[in-house]
């Protein structure tokens, strides 16, 4: 028997959030027919991890448990290691999803939204108060960048500063490399009230900014799920036979 495959998303007040993890729920569902894969929740929406690990999988197969997150803060490395720890002690937690490079998704959205070559890029993402977290982002950034063959600057939505002054200066920094236009990418699954202030700062200051699409059900992102369910599965096997 396959080990379930637990993904846990964060969970938002938004329902639209609900509505992007239940089609990556049902993506990944489709790529992989021969496991159970079931969403839960962090904080905000039901049902929660807890309650999902108390209730999934069997004895000889503890369930796998991927992260729908894209960077690796506090939920990753204390949250979530601590929900396992009180209800299902041997279940494996993998990296979050976005340990792989998504900038091939990043890059498709935007072209999806019209990106030309006079586009100067944002990424915006949440923000974290893990610095390593935020280090993860940037280097997004810059794969975004060599990809698209132009300067992309970050921005963290929860953290704008007074009349947006950060999201002002990186708008400058762009212009002055010769920018025509401002394109905002949303680091983020689902679309969100977080994405919808910047896109509202950047009006106030610019005219015709493009905005992409949020991340949700990319094929990169539902194949970066399996592979690390799969990577997951063949390591607990190793585990598994040494208990």
């Amino acid at each position: 028997m396959n080990p379930t495959l637990v993904l846990a998303a964060h969970g938002s007040r938004d329902p639209r959030f609900g509505v992007t993890a239940r089609r990556v729920r049902d993506a990944v569902a489709a790529a992989l027919p021969e496991v159970e894969v079931v969403l839960s929740y962090l904080d905000l929406n039901e049902p929660f991890v807890g309650d999902v690990l108390e209730r999934v999988g069997d004895a000889d197969a503890d369930p796998v448990v991927v992260p729908l997150l894209l960077s690796a803060g506090y939920h990753h490395k204390v949250d979530l290691p601590a929900i396992i720890a009180a209800h299902r002690p041997f279940a494996h937690q993998t990296e979050v999803v976005g340990t792989r490079s998504l900038a091939a998704a990043l890059a498709d959205r935007l072209h999806e939204a019209g990106l030309d070559d006079r586009d100067g890029v944002i990424l915006a993402a949440v923000g974290s108060s893990d610095a390593a977290a935020d280090l993860h982002v940037r280097r997004r950034a810059i794969e975004l960048s060599t990809r698209l063959h132009r300067p992309v600057e970050v921005v963290f939505a929860t953290r704008l500063g007074s009349d947006a002054r950060v999201l002002a200066g990186a708008v400058r920094r762009l212009r002055a490399a010769g920018a025509g236009r401002i394109a905002l990418s949303p680091y983020l699954l689902s679309a969100g009230l977080l994405v919808e202030r910047v896109e509202t700062a950047l009006d106030s200051m610019v005219e015709g900014t493009l905005v992409a699409g949020p991340l949700g059900a990319h094929p990169d992102l539902v194949d970066g799920i399996c592979c690390l369910y799969r990577t997951a599965t063949r390591r607990a096997a190793v585990t598994t036979s040494g208990r």
